[in-house]
């Protein structure tokens, strides 16, 4: 069952500013600000959860449970804290208490008694050669979002650019390790993996788990280790 969210919640979910492709494929900053709830002819139903808004990539909150919906919502305001995030501790990139402390607002806002719940979180640390063409990889990148999305469970995905060296650091949220398993196995995602060879000159994949405790009193992010 979708969240009703009325002028309450819905200001308690901020416009965003978000980093999107340009038309030659470069990663830029937009001036631009959205709400992060896109309205449809369900209203409320389908939200921003990356850096693309078209259609195949919002995520439909009437797929979720209400944990994995008020924390997509919550996930909104991810907002990264410092320059070096490509090569920083994970947790210390992120503004983590912010968006706790929103979820427990969003959950008070609609009276709901939180359950522990656990969702899979993955940190992709990547470097790119001088000889990288970026549109080539936007492209690819994309194309798996969309792909991900359509298979379910895809609450957020966020990316950096790449710093004087190469250096980027890219993640997502899901709601299970099953979900990002079905979101990586369609074409587009073995097609982007072909191209790592070339795209890349190195790359690491951290894999780990985001607990938020009953009635959200405490929370951890931790090496997944199942």
């Amino acid at each position: 069952m979708t969240i009703a969210q009325g002028p309450v919640l819905v200001a308690e979910v901020q416009a965003q500013s978000f980093r999107h492709l340009d038309a030659k494929g470069a990663a830029v900053v937009s001036d631009i600000h959205v709400p992060a709830v896109v309205q449809t002819h369900v209203q409320t139903r389908y939200l921003v959860v990356s850096p693309y808004h078209e259609q195949e990539h919002l995520l439909d909150l009437e797929s979720l449970d209400t944990e994995n919906q008020l924390l997509a919502l919550a996930l909104t305001e991810l907002k990264c804290l410092r320059q070096d995030y490509a090569t920083a501790p994970y947790v210390e990139s992120f503004n983590w208490e912010d968006i706790i402390e929103n979820l427990r607002t969003l959950a008070q806002r609609c009276n709901h008694i939180w359950k522990k719940t656990s969702f899979f979180v993955v940190a992709f640390r990547s470097r790119i050669p001088p000889t990288t063409v970026y549109a080539e990889l936007g492209a690819l990148d994309k194309a798996a979002h969309a792909e991900a999305t359509a298979s379910g469970g895809f609450l957020k995905y966020w990316f950096g650019s790449p710093d004087a060296e190469g250096r980027n650091l890219a993640t997502c949220i899901w709601r299970s390790q099953e979900d990002a398993r079905k979101g990586g196995i369609g074409p587009a995602h073995r097609k982007a993996a072909g191209a790592a060879r070339h795209l890349y000159s190195f790359w690491k994949i951290d894999r780990m788990k985001l607990t938020v405790g009953d009635g959200i009193e405490d929370w951890s992010i931790t090496t997944w280790d199942e």
